[in-house]
């Protein structure tokens, strides 16, 4: 059943969880309840890991004997909760997080309702020929294990969930140690929605305190087939070395080039409604430029007239010592520049109020020209800092915005109608999407062509996935039997 939030419900729920990640409780202790809010028990959240991967397990042993149309009517209901509820998991997950804007996670919540292929992605292939008939069909793995983010939690535990159950798994998540409220929250709703359309009570599993060694647990369960993970490189890294089919979404660093036959009006509205989008959050976002310098000075006028401010070199240094921090090894001994936590995700002036610039809610974006060795420029911040690098041509655009994405070949964007230009860079970066004059969450979907998915495989391959990409393909033969011509 849908939940018919009340104002007064949503006001009071949002003072419950400011209140209580509000106070000096330690982060592996976390004070929230993530079992259930406001007053109703979440489902098919567990204490223990194994109890949790049980009950996924006899999810999927019930959906194996449910037809193709009925796992499409739990998808549809899953959609429909989703738009419904997209405010409250927004709402929620700002709260908890601390991180992104309430108004742009509804806005993906939707795009996950709407645009996240369900089991018309599923499509079997058959080849005949004179030796008779193969049939290829994408079956599931079994139980999914996941690992989801806190940057986007409850639209990746949906996006994926709605995937996994198209092709006709099981699954069970360890979320974000930041993130587990959000996250359990939407693990509750596509428990309910599929249970409302006659699936299983229990599906999607999750856990009350996800650990380091819950995820043990789950890499090294039997009953786990596949894991999928969303997140940094060091949990992509445990997924890969599990000795199991993973799928790894890792990091990224997307470059963006604007050049001197682009609309530069349209590319600065462009860069910075991207680059803005839930702060910066997603790991797809403009996150460095690197501007013709004949046209430099344009595309910065441009950037100021759609809500950026432009900081001074120096107050960027300053900046970069607060929103980046030396993290020691406690093994290696390596001291290592890492994004502060407190930052990311956090509003433009928020930021800027940290080296004493006072500004108002109409500033979204804060930009600064750098050299390319600059730490905003090599760093992935996740904040909405967008340094700008001036080129004299092509050929230094490219070569720097390469070095500058690091060899994730995640993301690149770029603006220009030069086709010639923008083949050479697709060609250079290589990476997975590669958006063309336009914002860059059009690469998934919103405000420009193809399904939508926050869980962008470029490590192991599968790239933007997909309910197919959560299956294996098996093969059934037929010789000599079955082609009639």
């Amino acid at each position: 059943m849908a939940i018919n939030w009340t104002d007064a419900q949503i006001e009071e729920i949002v003072k419950m969880v400011v209140s209580q990640i509000g106070g000096e409780a330690k982060k592996e202790t976390p004070a929230f309840d993530s079992e259930s809010y406001n007053g109703r028990k979440f489902i098919g959240i567990f204490e223990d890991m194994n109890d949790a991967i049980n009950a996924a397990n006899a999810g999927y042993k019930a959906i194996r004997s449910m037809r193709v149309e009925e796992r499409e009517k739990l998808i549809s209901k899953i959609r429909e909760l989703t738009r419904e509820e997209a405010e409250i998991m927004a709402t929620i997950g700002v709260a908890e997080t601390k991180m992104g804007r309430v108004d742009h996670k509804i806005a993906k919540h939707r795009l996950v309702a709407d645009k996240t292929p369900g089991t018309e992605d599923i499509i079997s292939q058959v080849k005949t020929g004179d030796c008779g008939l193969t049939l290829t069909e994408m079956a599931p793995f079994g139980v999914v294990g996941s690992i989801t983010p806190s940057t986007n939690p409850s639209e990746t535990v949906i996006c994926n969930s709605m995937g996994m159950i198209a092709a006709g798994n099981g699954i069970v998540f360890n979320p974000h140690p930041n993130a587990i409220a959000t996250s359990n929250y939407a693990v509750d709703l596509i428990n309910r929605a599929c249970f409302a359309a006659g699936g299983p009570k229990i599906l999607v599993a999750s856990v009350k305190k996800p650990t380091l060694d819950t995820a043990n647990i789950m890499y090294k369960s039997p009953l786990i087939r596949l894991l999928v993970c969303t997140g940094g490189p060091g949990v992509v890294k445990a997924v890969l070395s599990s000795g199991k089919k993973a799928i790894g979404a890792g990091a990224g660093n997307p470059p963006v080039i604007v050049d001197d036959t682009a609309d530069i009006k349209k590319a600065a509205k462009d860069i910075i409604d991207g680059c803005t989008f839930d702060n910066n959050l997603p790991c797809i976002a403009e996150k460095e430029v690197f501007a013709f310098d004949n046209i430099a000075d344009e595309l910065i006028d441009g950037m100021l007239k759609n809500g950026a401010y432009k900081i001074t070199a120096a107050q960027a240094d300053e900046l970069a010592k607060i929103v980046l921090v030396d993290v020691k090894n406690p093994k290696t001994g390596i001291v290592k520049k890492t994004v502060c936590r407190d930052c990311v995700g956090r509003d433009a002036k928020v930021l800027l109020s940290k080296i004493g610039v006072s500004v108002g809610d109409e500033v979204r974006c804060i930009i600064c020209e750098t050299g390319f060795d600059h730490l905003f420029v090599q760093e992935e911040l996740m904040m909405p800092i967008l340094p700008i690098v001036r080129v004299k041509n092509i050929d230094e655009a490219i070569e720097k915005a390469v070095a500058a994405e690091h060899g994730n070949r995640h993301t690149a964007h770029m603006h220009s109608k030069n086709i010639d230009n923008l083949t050479r860079f697709a060609r250079a970066v290589e990476t997975t999407i590669f958006v063309k004059n336009a914002p860059s969450y059009a690469g998934i979907g919103f405000g420009g062509e193809g399904h939508t998915t926050f869980t962008i495989a470029g490590p192991t391959g599968e790239g933007i996935t997909s309910a197919k990409s959560f299956t294996r393909l098996r093969r059934c033969v037929m010789a000599d039997n079955f082609r009639i011509i």
